[in-house]
């Protein structure tokens, strides 16, 4: 297809607002085909929403990350399945600053470009002439039915099959990235909430990737893009995009509830909830309590990206606040979710209303390894003045 021609990246949570109508009538359908329809698909082809992370000189945006926040808070509270795959598309979409500037136009140039990729270094690329022989399995790969790239973080062996090594005695390993049809997908994405991400799984056999496929992504340095989102690590716009997920979500619940509060009176009360001051109450705590994780989300990344943008270096400091800060909002985003939908009453258990596919959508994201408790852990001992007890997702 044609390369994809970028606008400036100005305007983008109205383009995200600019398909939200499009998600919402088509809710169920996403939850049913447990993919982004294709027509779906297009609309946010056509916004853009798949560049976000990608670099200017391939008609990406280069959004910083409280921006990419923001879109994928907006998109959520649409459709959360929609958003998730934005923002795993997004962090993939970051490789091709790491790729040199022919190879990023061949991959990503085409305007339906997507990369998805699974979790962990779960292969090996063996190297062989030109590049590597790469076998192994990958899991929970969101959005895989629609990308037209699929990533596998594998270790590196040498022609004999022993591992190398990096310089500090770690185990060395490489993403490749191949073409879609190149890879064994197996439908296994039978889950309660984010039904529409198809995060399927999926395997390489001896496929043989060029060295020009591959990339360190876990080595900032070897980065061929110099603008400042290529300073940060893929976990850090994964935490930023995820976290956005959850306040839209969130969001999307509490709008719900509000609508509802206009026409409900509840079995047995003597008003209605728009009248009942009981209600009022717990509402405006709950909107209290977003607002305040919202703001606290977009500040940090703010904050941080102004001093990297200035020249800073990214630091332990600064990794360990976002992280906490996107813990911290996934967790008690999901708070919120689940005490939006009590509010609601029997309401909420029908499938026809929007609070249980919400419910569901903010328990399933609540899962990912971006909200794990353990994170608070890591993030404690750095308060403390402690080593982090972990070198994953800072």
């Amino acid at each position: 297809m044609d390369d994809y021609q970028g606008s400036e990246p100005t305007g983008w949570p109205e383009r995200a607002r600019s398909v939200t109508d499009v998600l919402k009538s088509a809710t169920s359908r996403i939850e049913e085909a447990r993919e982004i329809p294709a027509d779906v698909m297009a609309a946010l082809v056509d916004a853009g929403l798949f560049r976000l992370l990608l670099p200017r000189s391939i008609g990406g945006a280069e959004l910083d990350l409280a921006t990419l926040a923001e879109v994928t808070r907006i998109v959520a509270a649409a459709d959360a399945s929609a958003a998730w795959c934005i923002g795993q598309g997004a962090g993939c979409a970051m490789s091709a600053a790491f790729l040199d500037a022919d190879t990023a136009r061949e991959l990503f140039g085409p305007r339906n470009a997507v990369l998805a990729w699974g979790a962990g270094v779960a292969g090996t690329a063996r190297e062989v002439p030109g590049g590597y022989l790469v076998n192994g399995t990958w899991s929970f790969a969101s959005g895989s039915r629609h990308a037209t790239l699929l990533g596998a973080h594998c270790k590196v062996l040498a022609p004999e099959g022993q591992p190398r090594l990096r310089a500090d005695g770690r185990p060395a390993d490489r993403t490749a990235l191949v073409r879609r049809d190149q890879a064994i997908v197996h439908d296994v994405w039978h889950v309660v909430g984010l039904r529409g991400t198809g995060s399927d799984s999926y395997e390489l056999r001896d496929v043989f990737v060029p060295t020009a496929h591959t990339i360190d992504r876990e080595t900032l340095s070897t980065a061929m893009v110099a603008g400042p989102l290529y300073k940060f690590p893929t976990t850090m716009a994964y935490a930023a995009a995820f976290g956005g997920v959850m306040l839209g979500i969130s969001r999307g619940m509490l709008d719900d509830l509000k609508a509802l509060a206009l026409t409900k009176t509840a079995r047995g009360a003597v008003s209605s909830l728009l009248d009942s001051a009981t209600f009022h109450l717990d509402l405006a705590r709950l909107e209290a309590r977003w607002r305040a994780l919202r703001a606290y989300h977009l500040s940090t990344y703010r904050d941080i990206w102004t001093a990297v943008e200035a020249g800073a270096p990214l630091t332990l400091d600064q990794r360990m606040a976002a992280r906490m800060t996107a813990t911290h909002v996934i967790s008690e985003g999901c708070q919120i979710a689940v005490e939006g939908y009590r509010q609601a009453g029997q309401n909420a258990i029908f499938e026809a209303a929007p609070f249980e596919r919400r419910l569901r959508d903010a328990l399933s994201a609540s899962q990912q390894v971006q909200g794990r408790a353990s994170h608070f852990v890591t993030t404690g001992r750095h308060l403390l003045g402690l080593p982090p007890d972990t070198t994953m997702f800072i």
